[in-house]
């Protein structure tokens, strides 16, 4: 796993941190961008993303004795990495495979008005994601949704942390937060 984490790491590197002045989602001003999403929908950066996820995912699920049913996030950030890490479970171990969706910023305005696409049913003990976390607030805002429709949430995986905050209020919530980097471990 040492050698995927540091190929994931040259590549979020090379493809997705930019350093400059940005404005965030939050609205926070900062001097460092990090779109995972240029790596996540890379193939090579998909295919590490899901073998380290799902190698952290499967041992809390282990370590806790837990059952997980599903496995997904706010659009987009979210969709590309919970689509790699099921597709992980089902390769590496097929009888513990995770379902993926998806929630979406707001429900539909039609049809049966879903906020939460896909393999989703109320009831399911789900692993939240994200791609990055700030202020924790998209992560809380799909938590809110998926307990809205009956989901339970184990726990979260998210791709970096930038280590402003998000994952101490993520955590102040009773869901532990488990990063593949944070802000240290990627910058140094």
């Amino acid at each position: 796993m040492q050698e995927a984490a540091a190929a994931l790491k040259k590549l979020l590197l090379e493809k997705s941190v930019r350093t400059g002045t940005f404005t965030l989602a939050s609205g926070k001003q900062s001097d460092l961008y990090i779109d995972c999403r240029v790596t996540a929908l890379d193939p090579f950066g998909a295919a590490l993303i899901g073998d380290l996820g799902w190698h952290a995912v499967r041992s809390k699920i282990h370590s806790e004795h837990l059952k997980i049913d599903a496995i997904g996030g706010m659009t987009l950030g979210a969709d590309p990495i919970s689509l790699s890490i099921g597709m992980a479970s089902a390769r590496q171990h097929p009888d513990e495979a995770l379902q993926v969706f998806t929630v979406r910023k707001e429900p539909k305005g039609y049809g049966a008005g879903k906020q939460i696409e896909g393999n989703f049913k109320s009831g399911d003990t789900i692993v939240v994601v994200d791609d990055v976390i700030t202020t924790g607030g998209s992560t809380l805002k799909a938590i809110d949704a998926i307990e809205r429709e009956g989901g339970k949430v184990a726990f979260a995986i998210v791709l970096v942390d930038r280590e402003e905050g998000g994952r101490e209020a993520i955590e102040a919530r009773g869901i532990h937060v488990i990063p593949l980097f944070t802000r240290t471990t990627l910058l140094g």
